[in-house]
């Protein structure tokens, strides 16, 4: 018999921790290891992670990704410090002020675009003019770059090597959230070296929870000469945030079963084509209005208001939007994960069809 159908659209975030990740934190449920990464699971992270980026890494596993951007902002950047980031960046609308606070008080300092991706010329434009207003505007000194971008799309690896070339040359290291990096990577088809430090990424967030972890995200320095300065007292700011785990091996037990066998690419693989499978149907109807490319898991579609009204009567669950200025109808985003199936989207499009 078929399983009930589900109807939660609202995020990847609504899923349950998948069966693989389930059983790793099972396997590591026995026996008495060392505490606060002092375990076999947590000392192999730096290799393990080393190999599927293919270069030097150190690996600080977190809970959460508000923790994981926020600490590794506050390692690249001075309190008196600012932050550059595009203007829809999660830091700068979801995060309840979480950088400002980790950042002892630096500034977030953000930049317009038309679909979340940051432009060159106006990152070149944006850092000379804080230049030029010396002491009276607060240096920047890290750019945080969003991939894949709040508005589902996906920065291009030249794109990406653009934009870091032109923060590395003003002397600014390269922030990259990634809390949907994997959805990106299979968007892409380009190995996780070439979506980061290859492109010029100095440290990482890198997402699993959203590809089907428990609870379980990463802060991953790529060991160069810019990061190995704040290297050695990264573990200090963890341990003074509350963010250091006594029984670390659980969430190292989550991220190691993701990359195994690059189950997290899987995930995400299979959330993209759902994704697509979405818009496919959207595009057969008359009444929907699809303002962004969809190169992730992220649809973001215009739905007349009383067909919006009635999914939602219907049990679907989604974001509300605020729509763009002259256009009808209500914004809404429609997140499938590992977890949706076919028959789950095909719900979906039957009733906005209906």
């Amino acid at each position: 018999m078929t399983d009930e159908i589900r109807k939660n659209f609202a995020s990847d975030n609504v899923s349950p921790a998948c069966p693989a990740v389930m059983d790793a934190m099972m396997r590591a449920n026995a026996g008495n290891v060392g505490s606060y990464g002092d375990d076999a699971l947590s000392r192999s992270l730096n290799a393990r992670f080393g190999e599927v980026f293919e270069t030097e890494v150190a690996v600080f596993p977190i809970v959460t990704g508000t923790a994981a951007n926020s600490l590794a902002l506050s390692s690249l950047v001075a309190p008196y410090g600012a932050v550059l980031c595009d203007q829809s960046a999660h830091i700068n609308n979801d995060e309840g002020g979480a950088p400002e606070f980790f950042m002892h008080g630096a500034k977030l300092v953000t930049l317009p675009s038309a679909d979340g991706r940051m432009n060159a010329e106006a990152l070149r434009t944006g850092l000379r003019v804080n230049a030029e207003g010396g002491i009276l505007k607060p240096p920047i000194h890290a750019l945080s770059l969003t991939q894949a971008t709040e508005w589902g799309t996906v920065y291009a690896p030249k794109d990406l090597a653009a934009l870091c070339e032109i923060a590395h040359d003003h002397d600014v290291r390269v922030h990259l959230d990634g809390s949907r990096l994997s959805n990106a990577i299979a968007h892409l088809g380009c190995t996780p070296a070439e979506a980061t430090w290859k492109a010029g990424v100095d440290v990482l967030s890198f997402g699993g929870t959203k590809c089907g972890a428990m609870a379980a995200e990463a802060v991953v320095f790529f060991v160069n000469d810019r990061t190995r300065p704040v290297l050695k007292d990264f573990e200090r700011r963890i341990k003074r945030s509350g963010h250091l785990w006594s029984k670390a091996r659980f969430l190292s037990a989550q991220l190691l079963a993701l990359l195994e066998d690059d189950l997290w690419l899987k995930n995400s693989t299979h959330a993209n084509a759902m994704a697509q499978r979405i818009v496919e149907g959207l595009r057969r109807h008359a009444g929907a209005q699809l303002p962004f490319e969809t190169q992730g898991n992220e649809v973001f579609v215009i739905l007349p208001d009383r067909l919006v009204e009635e999914l939602e009567t219907a049990g679907f669950g989604f974001y509300r939007w605020p729509t763009p200025e002259g256009v009808s109808g209500t914004l809404i985003r429609l997140v499938p994960s590992f977890h949706t199936r076919i028959e789950d989207v095909d719900a979906l499009l039957a009733e906005i069809a209906a």
